[in-house]
């Protein structure tokens, strides 16, 4: 007899399903794990083993073959060790043999028969969900899990003896409610900052239209602080959005206790960091930093210090949207689609703008293209916004800020993402050109025009 349990293997954010097939035979005493697993997977056996061992079920005397199917696709991660444990219980009938049949399984097992958290819960319950089967995971899982349907049955127990007491009918588990992260502190705000007024206004652009953002400008300028406010007048995550962010974050196990936020991500990579950290990829193709900030903010400080082959790496990733990963058995997908945010000195000395400034290295000329050229034209040419940052003086420090308040900055920037989101070209995938610019200025784009404009800045104005 052949006990079957449903579970799933991740290809980036999308959960494929995967068939746990147990088989107790007589022969030699093993415990066998077959269907191209990693080596956390082979690994389960004997956390299986030790976790129904502590719950009080001895392991039968014969050889147990456990097959995850379809066999050809690769199988990563411990949260196949519930699915396990499962079906082989009820293969010595220590559960009922159809409890199961209804129901996508994942969770990790402790030695003492304890459930604890995996990452991935929410795709898998999205997938689930579509598949028309309710979820067994982790409870602390749980939360997350109920956010992929009201209607959709979710078991969250704390050990395999709660769920084996659920199904006998001993213990009822209730289903756990969906969880909101409570938001952690108030967001800084863009009326600390003293002067750069034109840099606030800019930051407001961008925070209205979606723009890519470079702030070029002496050491202490507040470059920085302008760009750690952007979150703070950017627009709530939409519905779809904070599903598709919140996937992202499952899957790299981020989510705090299985809760969700509606703040847009923020993530500012230290500037050693290489290709995999902030595209993705390493063991087990794992989201990069551009995938952590979909639908948010990428802040690269000390844009020149970055390796180039890595900043040129996000080139495709800005016009498509989402960065593939290819293996040699197989390609991940992962959203990409963020806000870069830029902030870089003049040159490597950090002064080159200020008046009568010689520079140790040379002529300051030199020294400042010297080290803008570590930027690559065709990266430069995907930033909508390029700014200067000049030094603040004594004045603007004293001078009280005219800024907005945050509250109605973000209902602009609302109201303008709404307008935006309102125009079906802006999600083609081609990005078309708006028909009002078929009217844009001669200026601009006339045969006359003493700008060079490529198509990129074309379709981002």
């Amino acid at each position: 007899m052949v006990v079957r349990v449903a579970t799933v293997a991740f290809e980036g954010i999308e959960a494929r399903p995967v068939d746990v097939q147990v088989q107790l035979s007589s022969g030699n005493v093993v415990f066998t794990i077959v269907g191209l697993a990693d080596k956390a997977v082979a690994e389960s056996r004997e956390r299986v083993r030790a976790a129904l061992t502590a719950s009080g079920l001895a392991l039968p005397a014969k050889r147990i073959t456990v097959n995850l199917a379809p066999a050809d696709m690769p199988k990563e991660g411990s949260h196949y060790d519930l699915p396990i444990a499962l079906a082989v219980m009820a293969a010595i009938g220590a559960l009922p043999a159809d409890a199961l049949g209804g129901f996508t399984v994942l969770g990790e097992l402790a030695l003492d028969g304890s459930l604890t958290p995996v990452a991935g819960v929410l795709p898998a319950a999205v997938a689930a969900n579509a598949r028309g089967h309710g979820l067994i995971c982790p409870a602390e899982c749980g939360p997350e899990a109920a956010w992929a349907s009201g209607d959709m049955e979710v078991i969250a127990p704390r050990s395999l003896i709660q769920l084996a007491n659920h199904f006998k009918g001993t213990q009822v588990l209730s289903r756990p409610q969906p969880g909101v992260r409570t938001a952690g502190g108030i967001l800084p705000d863009l009326r600390d900052i003293k002067g750069q007024e034109s840099a606030k206004r800019a930051l407001e652009i961008a925070a209205a239209g979606g723009h890519n953002l470079l702030m070029n400008g002496p050491p202490g300028a507040g470059k920085s602080m302008l760009a750690q406010r952007l979150p703070s007048i950017l627009p709530p995550l939409s519905p779809k959005e904070l599903l598709e962010v919140s996937m992202v974050h499952s899957v790299a196990g981020a989510l705090a206790g299985g809760r969700l936020t509606d703040r847009r991500p923020f993530r500012s990579p230290h500037h050693s960091a290489s290709m995999p950290a902030l595209v993705g990829g390493g063991a087990g193709a794992r989201p990069g930093e551009i995938s952590l900030a979909h639908h948010g903010v990428l802040f690269l400080d000390e844009l020149p210090e970055f390796q180039p082959q890595v900043l040129d790496s996000l080139r495709q990733p800005m016009e498509t949207g989402e960065v593939a990963i290819a293996r040699a058995n197989h390609r991940i997908v992962y959203p990409a689609r963020f806000q870069l945010v830029a902030a870089m000195n003049p040159c490597r000395c950090g002064h080159a703008l200020d008046p009568g400034y010689s520079c140790a290295r040379g002529p300051v000329q030199r020294c400042s293209a010297q080290y803008q050229a570590r930027l690559s034209g065709p990266l430069l040419d995907r930033i909508d916004l390029q700014i200067e940052v000049p030094a603040v003086s004594a004045a603007d420090v004293k001078h009280r800020s005219r800024c907005d308040s945050r509250k109605s900055m973000r209902l602009a920037a609302s109201e303008r993402s709404r307008q935006r989101s309102a125009k079906k070209s802006r999600f083609n995938g081609l990005r078309l050109i708006d028909e009002r610019l078929q009217k844009a200025p001669r200026l601009l784009f006339g045969e006359k025009s003493p700008f060079s404009v490529s198509s990129f800045s074309h379709h981002a104005a």
